[in-house]
């Protein structure tokens, strides 16, 4: 693994989303779900959602680097904002 670069942001990162996958794992055994229809007029469940949502903050990380001069922190900031209206409305 040394031609890796495994910093402390990146350990974190993975962390992160171990955690997040875990917490919805014991969230869809302890309140099980049925599948809503938002704005995209498909069905989707959490799983769906946490999907769009990290799929999405990875396109918004890319575009962010490639496009802005801002400081990739602030990118964090519209991903979440992103993650609450994919959360609430898809």
């Amino acid at each position: 693994m040394a031609w890796m670069a495994w910093t402390l942001p990146t350990a974190i990162f993975f962390v992160i989303i171990a955690f997040t996958l875990i917490t919805f794992t014991i969230l869809a055994i302890k309140y099980p779900e049925t599948p809503r229809i938002g704005v995209l007029r498909i069905e989707t469940t959490r799983g769906d959602r946490l999907f769009i949502t990290l799929l999405g903050s990875a396109f918004i990380n890319l575009a962010w680097l490639g496009l802005v001069s801002a400081s990739q922190p602030y990118a964090l900031i519209v991903c979440l904002i992103y993650a609450a209206a994919v959360f609430r409305w898809v």
